[in-house]
């Protein structure tokens, strides 16, 4: 080497290691095209909405395995959409979690019953959950439906019966909401959305 050439110390390390990667017999080609490939190149994208706020920033949420029919999809990243007006491709800190949030073995798929009095919780089947569910709200609009007030007037309400609502649910959801809980009479309803 020519003492007028200076050598730098990124420069000696390439050097070296592509010395030392020639001496070994080892061929980097493959792994230097392998980490090229971004780890969402072959996936399936869908668009969807953060669920964490009344925001609603939108996301990109990529899956893999999702073309063939014995394959089962799998989330591999979700990211902001960056063609989103209203996020811009950003996500706070709970919808940058979002994967850990779908991604979940303890996350709830099926309808858990616990008969009263009993200590553990049973796996039921979603027809018998809704059935279940419809029965008591029946039950209970039954006993406290008011048709009149104490001064005769009609005001179909039902004061036994409270809804929640969340700031997670669309707009669509709260509209069903409003709808049930008005065709029932209730009028106890908390939603953070305040609609």
């Amino acid at each position: 080497m020519p003492s007028d050439v200076e050598v730098t110390r990124r420069g000696f390390l390439k050097t070296g290691a592509a010395l030392a990667t020639t001496a070994f017999g080892f061929d980097l080609q493959p792994a230097r095209a392998a980490a090229r490939e971004l780890k969402i190149a072959r996936t399936t994208q869908t668009h969807s909405i953060c669920p964490y706020c009344a925001v609603g920033c939108s996301v990109i949420i990529h899956t893999l395995g999702d073309k063939a029919k014995n394959v089962k999809p799998a989330v591999v990243h979700i990211e902001g959409d960056p063609a989103s007006p209203v996020n811009r491709g950003t996500l706070c800190p709970k919808g940058i979690s979002l994967k850990q949030f779908v991604v979940n073995d303890q996350r709830l798929t099926e309808p858990l019953y616990r008969a009263p009095g009993a200590t553990a919780w049973k796996v039921i089947p979603w027809d018998e959950a809704i059935d279940k569910m419809a029965r008591r709200i029946k039950d209970s609009r039954d006993r406290g439906f008011e048709p009149k007030d104490a001064r005769g007037r009609t005001v179909n309400r039902l004061d036994n019966v409270a809804i929640i609502g969340g700031c997670t649910d669309t707009n669509e959801i709260n509209y069903l909401l409003g709808k049930f809980r008005f065709s029932l009479g209730i009028l106890t309803y908390e939603n953070q959305a305040r609609l």
